[in-house]
Formats: C-alpha cells, structure tokens, sequence
C-alpha cells in the first residue's frame, strides 16, 4: 500500500475526530487492512505522527529562490502567512506539532530555506535560528487557537462583544474607549502581531 494513502488517511483520522483517535488499529480499519501492513512503513505511533506533521508541511508549498528574490521582511511574512493558512486548514493536526520538533523533509527543507534567506541577509547564525524558531512557534500558536476559536460552548464575536460594550465605565473606563475595535478578529491579531515581529528582528539586524 503507498505511503502517500496511507499518511493521507491518518490525517483525515485526525482531522476528523482529533489525534487521540489515532492509532494503528484505526488506521488500518479506515484503509481496510491490517497492522502488519501498517508496520512496515512504521515502527510505531510516533512514526506514523511524524509524518502526519509533516504532510502537512509539504503543503506549504514555497520556493527557496523565490523567497530570496522578496527580500527577508516579505519572505518571512510570505512564509508566516502560507504556513499559518495551512496548519488552520486542519483542526486537530497543528497540535500534534506542540508535541513533537517537526523534522520530516518537508519540515527541514521550510527551515533550511528560511534560515538561509535571513543568514543570506546579514543575520548572525545564532539570531536567524532563533528568528525561525520563534516565528515557527508563533504561527503554531496562533493555528491551534483558530482551530478552537468558535467552537462548541464558546461565545461567538457578537456575544463577546455585547459584553465590552456593557462593562461598567466607572470600573473599565479604557475597556469602555476600546469596546468598538472589540474583540479583534484572530486573523487580525495575527497580522499585527506578525508585523511586530519583524519589526523587531529589524532593530535586531540594525545593531549588528
């Protein structure tokens, strides 16, 4: 049985009822098979997570020569963007990256060719590695909150922001000032705080 079948059906697993649901047994019903087969591709659980993850790395789809050309501020906001809509495409499967340092190729390729943009821009070995780890948590972060964000038993926007608008002034006068521009959408939160960011590795970069 193809690798490529298989790892797609244990990301639909996931996706569909949450990593916890995940295992060899439940695997191998969904493709109709048994674990024998299951386990030549790998050794265990673990295994079959780590390419899971990085399935979804391999959709984040950006070229090292290209990213070059826009420059680090835009490449990495290019990539920041790209990686953030792909984990978001999936409800459960970004948390299974708080567990595990993804290192599967495509995960290695992403960080190889964000880390030479930044060490091809002036960046010192150590402040690039840290820049992409940083930006790759942020992303992560922000991809496991949006799974969430709405869902089952959680007020939607309207709600929360009935309640801004109803606090006490007296008590929460600056709540009170900002209460128009609340809550702030979550893809919104992320782009401001993504240009925060960057504005900071660029006073990083400056100093050196």
């Amino acid at each position: 049985m193809p690798l490529e079948r298989i790892v797609a059906a244990a990301l639909q697993i996931v996706d569909e009822e949450g990593s916890d649901a995940l295992s060899m047994r439940t695997l191998a019903q969904r493709l109709g098979s048994g674990t024998a087969t299951l386990y030549r591709h790998f050794d265990n659980r673990a295994a079959l997570v780590a390419h899971v993850v990085d399935r979804m790395f391999g959709s984040v789809e950006l070229n090292g020569d290209e990213l070059t050309a826009l420059g680090w501020e835009r490449a990495l906001r290019t990539v920041a963007h790209t990686m953030f809509d792909a984990l978001a495409r999936h409800r459960n499967a970004a948390r299974l990256l708080v567990e595990h340092i993804p290192l599967g190729p495509n995960a290695m390729a992403l960080r190889e060719r964000c880390v030479a943009v930044l060490l091809d821009s002036g960046f010192p070995p150590r402040v690039a590695a840290y820049a992409f780890a940083t930006l790759a948590r942020y992303v992560l972060g922000f991809a496991v909150q949006v799974n969430g964000h709405g869902g089952a038993g959680q007020p939607d926007d309207a709600q929360t922001a009935a309640v801004f608008h109803g606090v006490d002034p007296d008590l929460f006068p600056a709540t009170v000032t900002v209460a128009g521009v609340l809550p702030v959408p979550i893809e919104d939160e992320f782009s401001f705080g993504l240009e925060l960011l960057l504005s900071g590795l660029a006073h990083l970069r400056d100093e050196v």
